[in-house]
């Protein structure tokens, strides 16, 4: 079975989360993933949240995995040369830079297209064109300005960011569909483009219902919102909690061992279909023959009571006793899973999701496999490479350099 991406080779300028996490997908993939960094410093990650003292951190090492590794200074006379082959050689650029920085290393779009015709050069941006374009961005400056921190949160408290990165490695997936979409374009032209993806576009995509909802509030309250029938709407959408957003309501509610276990929660919805088992197993069955409760809308003034009546019932069970229940009847519901049950779970293994790799420095760590799962091209998850790893191996191999040439381009700091 072949890779999918087999034969695409990737120039990775990318640093830190965003740009990695797409770069690292198209790896998984199969492409052949080419990162670039600054000769005796590398990716500033790898030295950052460092847990194991001297080696690169799990920052580095879960976004990194499945690359080739080159030190160049592409502002040095050799370095220039060299990232000239590069360009030439490869089929994707992406890069994460603040806005500008790889047309001063001299190398702007008109002359890529010069270089390489085929080349696709994807960029991630914090903001599209507009007044804001020049401004660099963060996971939660995307979040805040992307409108999912003005809709996150308890109902009467701050705004929150969530603990999803939807703002880096949301962007970065957003990248990695533009870039297969520009490699299936130029099987057609023959010619590459320009993709880009702005950090605050990407997290907009992933608040569309907020943008659904702001457009309902003008034609009334949005009663599947907490804050239907006795709250204030204004002239925003409002924080909801952990309203479901959705045609379903569903809320968070405590199990078994809550008063130690901060994640003994479990995630329930009243789905319309689902609704009279679940009154029936909670003991509610009274509800199906009570016109305050039997019908959606009559329920939809009532849902906090309802919840407590449902929280009552998954007080007496754990999270995952209350899963084994729910299910066979098709109850939708979803345990709070934390981070340790998630990293200690066999079917996530089992999978490829989780996967443990085997550093030869730092030893054994985990990192998420490739949340894409392709049937005849399986993730191939290697360890990240060392700082400048594989560059004279790409320097002979790929650009044809001879020794004497990889010498000169060392002595004058280009590698």
């Amino acid at each position: 079975m072949g890779k999918a991406l087999e034969g695409v080779r990737i120039l990775d300028m990318t640093h830190v989360q965003s740009g990695p996490t797409c770069t690292q997908i198209l790896a998984y993939m199969g492409a052949d993933v080419i990162k670039v960094e600054k000769p005796g410093e590398g990716d500033p990650t790898r030295g950052q949240l460092r847990d194991v003292p001297g080696e690169d951190s799990l920052y580095f090492t879960m976004l990194n995995g499945s690359k080739r590794a080159i030190t160049l200074n592409p502002k040095s006379k050799a370095g220039k040369e060299i990232f000239t082959k590069l360009i030439q050689q490869c089929d994707v650029m992406v890069e994460n830079f603040a806005p500008g920085a790889i047309d001063r290393m001299g190398f702007p779009w008109e002359r890529i297209q010069e270089l390489n015709p085929r080349m696709i050069y994807a960029s991630i941006k914090g903001f599209g064109d507009g007044p804001f374009e020049d401004c660099k961005v963060y996971e939660n400056v995307a979040q805040c300005t992307g409108g999912a921190a003005s809709t996150t949160g308890e109902i009467d408290g701050v705004p929150m960011v969530t603990g999803a990165q939807i703002g880096d490695s949301g962007t970065g997936i957003h990248l990695v569909a533009g870039i297969l979409a520009a490699l299936y374009h130029r099987e057609k032209s023959g010619r590459g483009q320009r993709v880009t993806c702005a950090m605050q576009d990407a997290v907009l995509n992933l608040c569309r219902v907020k943008l659904r909802d702001q457009q309902r509030l003008a034609h009334g309250p949005l009663k599947e919102y907490p804050q239907y029938p006795g709250g204030k709407f204004g002239a925003a959408v409002p924080r909801a909690g952990n309203a479901s957003g959705g045609g379903h309501p569903g809320w968070v509610v405590k199990c078994k061992g809550w008063e130690k276990d901060p994640d003994a929660y479990i995630y329930m919805i009243t789905q319309l279909q689902a609704f009279p088992a679940l009154a029936e197993v909670i003991g509610r069955k009274d509800w199906l023959e009570n016109p305050d409760y039997n019908t959606p809308q009559a329920r939809l003034p009532r849902l906090k009571e309802i919840f407590a009546e449902i929280e009552r019932w998954t007080m007496t069970k754990t999270k995952f006793e209350v899963m084994a229940i729910c299910n066979p009847l098709n109850i939708p519901c979803g345990p709070i899973l934390s981070m340790k049950e998630i990293a200690e779970e066999p079917a996530l293994r089992a999978t490829g999701t989780v996967v443990e790799v085997d550093h030869p420095k730092r030893g054994k760590y985990l990192t998420v496999g490739n949340p894409i799962k392709l049937s005849d091209s399986p993730a191939d998850v290697r360890r990240s490479p060392f700082l400048g790893e594989h560059t004279d191996e790409i320097l002979r191999g790929m650009l044809g350099m001879n020794d004497a040439q990889i010498e000169a381009a060392k002595a004058e700091g280009a590698i």
